[in-house]
Order: structure tokens, then C-alpha cells, then sequence
């Protein structure tokens, strides 16, 4: 059902920062941040980011806009941002990765943190400017490793675990070789009962 002052009170949220983004272009920067603990044991990793406590807790995900493209603070909404979500995927797919090559190789990773950053100007994804990207402008992995005491890893052994849980982890290869996309949106209107009209878009790149 069509809700009009839905469509208004977006449009009153978003033009006070749309006018400051146009104002001053670095309110309009975030860096995201997701972070991951890496198990001692088994072959996983445990996210432990700003919203883990929350999306523990909680029955469902439910993804909303960001604070800074009007959207509520997850705390108060309940709503993560996409962003936030992505980047939690990236820490979870590398860091289980990361566990699969040192056990399959023998390299002593008793724990660590895994953490991913991600640079966002919302002027992109507000429309504020055209020369603004919409997505991510850098993401960043990062590793802090804890070896088992006692156990000597040389730089090469490092170098050789990073190569492989870069070329293996899916979510970091999707990221970097942009993957065929397409889009498709079907529209279901019913002009009467009965009567169900279907109107399409689809785009490939």
C-alpha cells in the first residue's frame, strides 16, 4: 500500500544531510568497521564487531539505512546497515579461510583477530554528488595473529598463509574481481480482481 507520509518523513530525514554533505563534503565520510576473533580449536571465527551483541540477541537481521543516510541508530531500530553486514561477511569468510590454510599446512594460528575497514562518502549514495562513489572507495583486511608458544614461523610461512586465504576466500575474490551482475525488478500491480499486470526491468553488467 502506497504510504505518502512514509515517502515525506524520508525525504524531511535525508535533506538536512544532503544540505550538509553538499556543505561540507567530509561529514559525508565514514569508515565502517568489522572485526572477528579466530577460534583457538576448530576451524571458525567469531564475530565480535560494534553490532555482535545486538545481532546475537536477536531473532532476525533486518537491514535499514545507515544513521548517515537517515536511518536510526541500530541500538533504537534494530536495523544494520548493509555496509556493516558486508563487511561482517568479509572478516567471517576470511578468517575461517585463514584457519582452513594453517591447519591444512601445519602452521601453529592458536588465535587472533581478524578485522575489515571500509571507507563510505554518503554523498554517493544520497545522490548529493555525481563525482561521489556509491559503495565502498577502500576495504582493508587486517590480520593479528597469536602462534602457539614455542613454534618457530618464518616470514615465508607468513607470506605463504596470507597468499592463500587471499586467493581462497571467497567473499575477498568477489569483492576484488567484480563477478557478471544482473538486476531484475518485477513490479506485481492487480488493476482488478482477479487481473494481475507484471511489469519488468532487468539490466545486466
Amino acid at each position: 500500500m502506497r504510504d505518502p507520509a512514509a515517502a515525506t518523513k524520508l525525504r524531511e530525514t535525508q535533506a538536512p544531510l544532503k544540505a550538509s554533505y553538499k556543505d561540507d563534503p567530509s561529514a559525508a565520510l565514514i569508515t565502517l568497521r568489522s572485526s572477528g576473533s579466530l577460534d583457538a580449536t576448530g576451524i571458525t571465527c567469531s564475530l565480535d564487531g560494534p553490532n555482535a551483541a545486538a545481532i546475537a540477541s536477536a531473532h532476525r537481521k533486518v537491514a535499514g539505512l545507515h544513521p548517515k543516510a537517515g536511518g536510526e541508530d541500530f541500538a533504537i531500530s534494530g536495523e544494520l546497515c548493509s555496509g556493516d553486514m558486508l563487511l561482517e561477511a568479509l572478516v567471517a569468510c576470511a578468517g575461517v579461510t585463514l584457519k582452513a590454510v594453517a591447519t591444512a599446512l601445519d602452521i601453529p594460528v592458536v588465535g587472533g583477530e581478524v578485522r575489515a575497514e571500509g571507507d563510505l562518502d554518503f554523498r554517493g549514495t544520497l545522490g548529493v554528488s555525481r563525482d561521489a562513489p556509491v559503495g565502498f572507495k577502500s576495504i582493508r583486511l587486517l590480520f593479528d595473529l597469536k602462534m602457539e608458544r614455542g613454534r618457530e614461523v618464518d616470514d615465508d610461512t607468513i607470506e605463504k598463509l596470507g597468499k592463500l586465504t587471499e586467493r581462497y576466500c571467497v567473499v575477498w575474490q568477489t569483492i576484488n574481481k567484480k563477478p557478471d551482475c544482473a538486476v531484475r525488478i518485477d513490479g506485481r500491480t492487480e488493476p482488478e480482481p482477479g487481473l494481475e499486470r507484471i511489469v519488468s526491468w532487468a539490466q545486466r553488467s
